[in-house]
């Protein structure tokens, strides 16, 4: 048994959730006390369930202006395995996180967000194909169902707030999802600006980088 797997062994026992534990200090550390809104998978994605994040925590935000910051729960390891103890990078080794303001019409705590960091997860597992920051991609649609928006594709931006860490699991980082329009994606697509051009652009005016479903 390695230095490390024995270490762990005394730190942890399997009823622990290193990983977990690991993200929510980091939570506790910009949050306090706060309870985030908690939507765990019904049916664990490994038997069978459609969703394969293990859950997503949503906190109100009241920095910059009041919003919505999601955490996902899930793209890394976070239940015990003494093999995990051995690994440099956890799972995917990221967590995506979310901020938007609140939209007109939605209800106290929406759920569109969590739909659409599962769909995201869908994607990633199934291709087994990992974001990183400066990565972006098209919705195929408004990233609000049913909803007239221009906002309908997403970059993919280093939170900077719950920046990296390193768990008993390995390293992860979370990238925060960030949307644009249609037209900002066709730009990026045929080079008439870099992401890092078109973002740095944005946090002139947003520095958190909030999407805001009602930008044109």
């Amino acid at each position: 048994m390695s230095q490390k797997a024995d270490t762990y062994k005394q730190n942890f026992t399997e009823d622990d959730m290193p990983g977990l534990l690991a993200i929510n200090e980091r939570e506790k550390e910009i949050y306090g006390d706060q309870e985030p809104t908690h939507w765990a998978t019904i049916v664990p994605y490994e038997l069978g369930g459609e969703d394969p994040l293990w859950a997503v925590d949503c906190f109100v935000s009241e920095k910059e202006t009041r919003h919505f910051h999601y955490v996902t729960l899930g793209f890394t390891n976070l239940f015990y395995d003494e093999e995990f103890a051995e690994n440099e990078v956890s799972g995917f080794g990221f967590e995506l996180t979310f901020r938007h303001l609140p939209v007109g019409g939605d209800p106290e705590k929406p759920l569109w967000a969590v739909n659409l960091l599962q769909n995201i997860a869908k994607y990633v597992f199934s291709t087994k194909n990992f974001f990183d920051t400066y990565h972006y991609m098209s919705a195929n649609g408004p990233i609000r169902r049913d909803t007239d928006t221009d906002i309908t594709a997403i970059v993919f931006y280093a939170d900077h707030e719950m920046g990296e860490l390193h768990s008993p699991h390995g390293h992860l980082k979370f990238l925060q999802l960030f949307g644009i329009t249609g037209q900002e994606y066709i730009n990026l697509k045929e080079g008439k600006y870099s992401v890092p051009d078109l973002l740095d652009r944005h946090k002139l005016t947003n520095p958190l980088l909030i999407t805001d479903l009602a930008r044109k």
